[in-house]
């Protein structure tokens, strides 16, 4: 796939002006709803558990806008002030379990490589079609396994709920360790050399520590609290559905964003970041109302063509510019399935496949070879 428009033939300029009553707006028509709501379902609780059904259902939506409200934070668009998108951002982490600014460090580099699958592997971290060959065949079933749809459940639930917290154990138990060997074979340094030299797997800043660490505190305090006021099983049984089926869907929309048939899944040698925007991220057509939900994030493309663009200016300057996005995979929910298989990134046509596919594939080289021999 060539990449022939260049970044100066769009306009996105005008469409990247943040307006903070819009964003003002924008939070207030989230976070109140979502409150407003897990008052209603503990109402419900007292009444009938068949009421909380319908209620678990919005509160799944307005975590899943939560969730999209705080990615655009991330990428400092929702307001004009960096401090204001820092401040929102991290209480909408908060809300759905994740600290926002680790998080959104680690989506910036997502944006920086889209398209090149050598540097980036997307949502599942998925192998190429050569290190899928070198496993053996009980280590190919587990790969295959643990990236069947079904998954995205345990999985949803474990990347918001419990990954943050096991990263920050397992940083601050790194930590320790390190520091005793420090201790024990450079006696000579002191605290703050040992803390500057730390090399942590799970922050790479001072900054990102803190922000995983109070993240961790506002989760885990609102958690007791919560506990202790509405009972642990009655918070836990709501909390953890909507965590568990907002993440299911955000999950399967960025990964239909971006693993598609036809994708633009380049090496790094002349991989080219406009085509990565364009090729390399889909326009998912939502209803209107999960349009909403989702803060317009289905225009993907016009996203990664410009992150600085805030959700509420991505419909306006994709129709601006459609013209250029001809190109573009257009799909629906009705195309996950076949999304789903697509795990295996073939780096000789720079291409995503499915295993099937792949097996095919070897199984007529097998039958080429054998007549050529």
């Amino acid at each position: 796939m060539e990449n022939v428009i260049d970044k100066s033939e769009f306009v996105l300029t005008p469409y990247m002006k943040s307006n903070d009553f819009r964003a003002a707006y924008q939070i207030l028509n989230t976070v109140i709803p979502y409150f407003l709501l897990w008052f209603l379902a503990v109402k419900a609780v007292a009444i009938s558990v068949w009421l909380l059904p319908p209620l678990i259902a919005l509160m799944t939506l307005f975590s899943l806008r939560c969730f999209s409200l705080m990615h655009d934070c991330g990428h400092y668009s929702l307001f004009r002030s960096k401090k204001v998108n820092r401040t929102v951002g991290f209480m909408l982490g908060v809300i759905n379990a994740i600290p926002q600014y680790v998080w959104s460090k680690d989506h910036a580099y997502h944006h920086k490589t889209n398209g090149d699958w050598e540097r980036y592997r997307g949502v599942a971290d998925f192998l190429s079609t050569e290190e899928f060959s070198n496993l053996s065949p009980r280590q190919q079933k587990i790969y295959e396994v643990l990236r069947q749809p079904y998954m995205v459940f345990p999985g949803g639930f474990f990347y918001l709920a419990l990954q943050p917290r096991l990263a920050l154990i397992a940083g601050i138990c790194g930590f320790f360790s390190y520091s005793l060997t420090c201790l024990r074979t450079k006696p000579g340094m002191n605290v703050s050399e040992i803390v500057s030299s730390y090399p942590s797997k799970h922050w790479k800043t001072k900054a990102e520590f803190w922000d995983l660490l109070l993240n961790n505190i506002c989760v885990v305090g609102s958690w007791i609290a919560l506990s202790y006021v509405l009972g642990a099983t009655v918070f836990f049984s709501i909390y953890s559905s909507v965590l568990t089926l907002s993440a299911m869907i955000f999950i399967a929309v960025f990964f239909m964003q971006h693993i598609f048939e036809g994708t633009y899944a380049h090496r790094t040698e002349g991989w080219n970041y406009i085509t990565g925007a364009i090729e390399g991220s889909s326009y998912l057509k939502l209803h209107p109302i999960l349009n909403w939900f989702t803060a317009d994030i289905g225009y993907h493309n016009v996203h990664h063509l410009s992150e600085r663009i805030p959700n509420y200016h991505l419909k306006a300057c994709h129709d601006q510019n459609s013209h250029l996005l001809t190109t573009v995979k257009t799909l629906g929910f009705r195309d996950a399935a076949a999304c789903s298989k697509l795990i295996l990134w073939d780096a000789e046509s720079n291409r995503l496949v499915s295993i099937e596919g792949f097996r095919q594939a070897e199984r007529l080289n097998l039958q080429v070879c054998d007549r050529a021999a």
